[in-house]
């Protein structure tokens, strides 16, 4: 048997279906689609330099690498390699052809440091630290059971206070897009903090993203003006993630930012979701104690890896 790594094809149905398969066996907590990952094949920012790769036994996909730039970090050029290998089809050397291969491609590009999100496991840590790779921050999946599961119920707004879908900002996004660089600038991240400047490119990647879903995700507007949010991601099924959720720095304290996943998350359950998942960076204690407040569980742990190239 064979393994063999290659460049997905974005226009081959089947790829996209076998990665899809292999990140969501690995990593159940992630949602993704086949349609979704064609829609970052072809949007991705330029400047990410994005290339899915696949690994391949007898024609067989066993294992997946989103390979890119962090192009939206101001330290010098640091790319991203995040490996997940069919957990049926471990121990056929699939994890380190792909990272042989996401390594050279990044080199390549001039990158001088890697990044990679490992699965918090004994037998995945290792085999990060064989490769050279370092500990860093930590981020806690978690899960919500939403068919049987008991949320807070809704409370009433402050004055002045309004909650609105994202869907009724169409023709005019651009409020949302600075709440959301606001917000994003100072969430914690081994990679640096990200500074979100290309309204065109937040449109493309994010605004108009298949899985971003406009009519759950929920904007709190003080007197008017947007001040906190919560991003909805759907798979088009059962399956609901939170993408973002934030408060402007001017509002935070208020607790606008559970009202509007509180809002959020209700009206996922009434519109036939059952799961719904989320992650936080292990420090964000604000974050973390909001979620177990709507009941939220700990799923599973990753841990971000870095490698400084010589």
């Amino acid at each position: 048997m064979t393994v063999m790594v290659r460049e997905i094809k974005p226009e081959v149905r089947a790829d996209l279906e076998g990665f899809a398969h292999v990140r969501h066996s690995a990593l159940p907590f992630y949602v993704i689609t086949p349609d979704s990952l064609a829609y970052d094949v072809a949007h991705f920012h330029p400047d990410a330099r994005y290339r899915p790769l696949l690994a391949e036994e007898d024609g067989e996909i066993i294992g997946s690498a989103q390979v890119g730039l962090l192009h939206e970090t101001p330290t010098p050029v640091q790319g991203f390699i995040n490996v997940y290998v069919h957990p049926d089809r471990t121990r056929r050397g699939a994890a380190t052809l792909l990272v042989r291969a996401a390594e050279e491609y990044l080199a390549g590009l001039g990158a001088t440091r890697l990044l990679a999100w490992v699965l918090d496991e004994p037998g995945n840590r290792a085999f990060a630290e064989a490769h050279g790779y370092t500990a860093g921050r930590s981020s806690h999946f978690q899960r919500l059971d939403l068919a049987n599961g008991t949320l807070p119920p809704l409370q009433d707004l402050p004055p002045g206070v309004e909650l609105r879908p994202a869907a009724d900002f169409a023709d005019d996004p651009r409020p949302i897009f600075e709440l959301d660089a606001e917000t994003t600038a100072d969430e914690p991240s081994e990679a640096g903090s990200a500074e979100l400047a290309d309204y065109e490119g937040w449109l493309e990647n994010t605004w108009r993203h298949p899985l971003n879903n406009l009519d759950l995700t929920t904007i709190a507007l003080v007197d008017g003006r947007p001040a906190a949010f919560t991003a909805a991601r759907t798979d088009g099924g059962t399956r609901y993630t939170t993408g973002m959720t934030g408060t402007a720095r001017a509002f935070r304290g208020r607790g606008l930012a559970k009202l509007a996943k509180n809002d959020s998350l209700h009206r996922a359950r009434a519109a036939g979701y059952t799961e719904a998942f989320t992650g936080n960076d292990t420090g964000n204690e604000p974050m973390l104690a909001i979620n177990k407040w709507f009941g939220y569980e700990i799923c599973a742990t990753e841990v971000r890896y870095v490698r400084e190239l010589g």
